[in-house]
């Protein structure tokens, strides 16, 4: 039998790249096409097939190594011609525990096929996307695809925790012998964690220390804040708006607002421009659906505004504020945040929102990157004003500058539509006219 050596071909500017998994051993018989191992670089990962037919005799690599092209993979037996024309079977995977022979094939259409570990899909429910399948070989979810095994139940030995074919096989032997398959995820878009655990320190050993329970508020906010932090993909467009005139504006008309038994606070005024942004960028005021397929653009513009209370953040929707002048917005404002700090909010007031402001001016600060509020799609983060020179028709004036962050989901809003957003609210808060439209 010749002997050949099988090597790297050309993988295009990749060097020094990482074979995170072997696929064959010495004397596995391979065919053409057949992957041999599976490297992984920062940007991509991909198999090196086979060019040719035979027998391993040698393997000159393992997990782990670093190969460019030209490095050699393994020695291979070839015959004259035998093994090219007579293609053995792939060698097959460790035996598994009582798993079924496939049944014929019908003539009229099956049932879906129900992956290992997870619950059967809702006819509404589209198939899970490809970005969000675990961290595997092509070669590895091919083989839990053949085998009915949702990847997202397998916990994987691999480098990285990467899922290799023993790990799918070890899943599949459990699950036939009764061990309990893990919930499936809430919806499409579902995150699952397999992080290490809390760390558990006796702070007291370093010093006094002193114990508070949460406040119920804190308590209930903090799941949703890390939920909504760690499955949206957040962006956070910073921007400032010259806010010089409508300020002084603001000035002339508190007496009035006064009189009327309320403030007539810089935050109406943002309320106001949000919503001219708004129709502006109806993306913005829209929701993911549950698929996470389609993009719900509501027609209606409640604006939810975070109210700092001894007991947490708050947020009351002030409901079409579209329909509202200044002044009612203001007078609004003012009841909701005294409901909100007195804890006699309704629940109503807190539901239905389609964007958020949270506004830290009246505290400091020059910018922050605000949590967007689920199932919202954007929230503006306001910071203090201050008054800065600006260069201005040739010379440098005093202007008042006021802070924008908007925070916005990746998924819906690129960063282009998330900087003409921000571009579009700044001019509208520098032109009283603009705003008051």
């Amino acid at each position: 039998m010749a002997t050949r050596e099988i090597s790297v071909p050309d993988i295009g500017d990749f060097k020094d790249v990482d074979i995170i998994e072997v696929l064959v051993k010495a004397g596995d018989v391979v065919q053409p096409e057949q992957s041999l191992i599976t490297v992984e670089s920062d940007k991509a990962t991909m198999e090196i097939p086979s060019p040719a037919a035979g027998v391993v005799k040698e393997l000159r690599v393992k997990a782990g190594d670093k190969v460019s092209k030209g490095s050699l993979i393994l020695l291979l037996d070839a015959a004259a011609g035998a093994l090219a024309a007579t293609p053995a079977p792939k060698k097959s995977p460790e035996p598994l525990a009582a798993v079924p022979a496939p049944a014929p094939a019908r003539t009229a259409p099956a049932a879906p096929v129900v992956p290992i570990g997870r619950a059967a899909p809702s006819p509404a429910d589209p198939a899970r996307a490809p970005d969000s399948v675990p961290h595997a070989s092509p070669s590895v979810r091919k083989f839990a695809r053949e085998l009915g095994v949702d990847l997202i139940k397998v916990r994987g030995s691999g480098p990285k925790g990467r899922i290799t074919q023993a790990d799918v096989q070890e899943f599949v032997k459990g699950v036939m012998q009764g061990a309990p398959a893990a919930a499936a995820p809430a919806a499409r878009g579902g995150l699952s964690f397999d992080l290490p655990e809390w760390p558990q320190v006796d702070f007291a050993k370093f010093g006094p220390v002193e114990t508070k329970a949460l406040s119920r508020i804190r308590k209930l906010s903090g799941g949703f804040l890390h939920r909504n932090w760690v499955s949206i993909p957040h962006v956070t467009q910073h921007d400032e708006a010259d806010i010089t005139e409508l300020e002084a504006f603001r000035k002339e008309n508190a007496q009035v607002a006064e009189k009327g038994g309320f403030k007539l606070t810089m935050l109406a005024f943002l309320v106001k421009a949000s919503v001219n942004a708004l129709k502006e960028f109806p993306e913005f005021n829209a929701s993911l659906d549950r698929t996470g397929d389609n993009l719900i653009v509501k027609k209606y513009y409640h604006i939810g505004v975070a109210v700092d209370t001894p007991d947490g953040l708050l947020v009351p929707v002030i409901k079409d504020a579209d329909r509202k002048g200044v002044f009612d917005l203001a007078k609004e404002l003012a009841e909701v945040s005294k409901a909100a700090r007195e804890k006699k909010l309704k629940p109503d007031t807190m539901r239905g929102g389609t964007f958020s402001i949270s506004s830290l001016g009246g505290i400091g600060g020059t910018s922050f990157t605000p949590i967007i509020n689920a199932p919202e799609v954007a929230i503006l983060g306001v910071a203090r004003s201050q008054m800065r020179p600006v260069y201005k028709d040739g010379a440098f004036v005093p202007r008042l500058m006021l802070p924008l962050s908007l925070a916005y989901d990746h998924r819906v809003i690129d960063g282009a539509s998330g900087a003409r957003f921000t571009t579009y609210l700044a001019s509208v808060l520098s032109d009283i006219r603009r705003t008051l439209l």
